[in-house]
């Protein structure tokens, strides 16, 4: 249920990063709007920095490793937000809106 202190967001995995999360391509989470505080980072809006936060402790099960790295995702997995590349949206500083589609694709293949 969501109100004004929680936000739900569509998120999509494709490339083979669905793995990693219970081979689900397409979840919708509620999400709290406003994240904590942590280390340097004061109680702000909820932004792609606490959504990746939430996801690696709430949704990935083993195997973090290949997902995220240090605060943000692992260099191969492109980001999209709303269908644009997280660099034009400001990457993690990108507050989340209600509605918002998150899509994470694994751009690494083997071969």
């Amino acid at each position: 249920m969501e109100d004004e202190k929680t936000i739900t967001v569509k998120l999509v995995f494709g490339g083979g990063v669905e793995v990693l999360f219970s081979n689900k391509r397409n979840q919708s989470i509620t999400i709290p709007a406003q994240a904590p505080a942590s280390g340097s980072h004061p109680s702000r809006p909820a932004d792609l920095r606490y959504l990746i936060l939430w996801m690696s402790e709430s949704l990935l099960t083993d195997r973090k490793e290949l997902f995220v790295d240090g605060e943000t995702v692992r260099p191969g997995i492109l980001v999209l937000v709303n269908d644009t590349d997280w660099e034009l949206e400001g990457e993690l500083d990108y507050e989340l809106q209600k509605g918002d589609e998150v899509v994470f694709i694994s751009t690494l293949h083997g071969g």
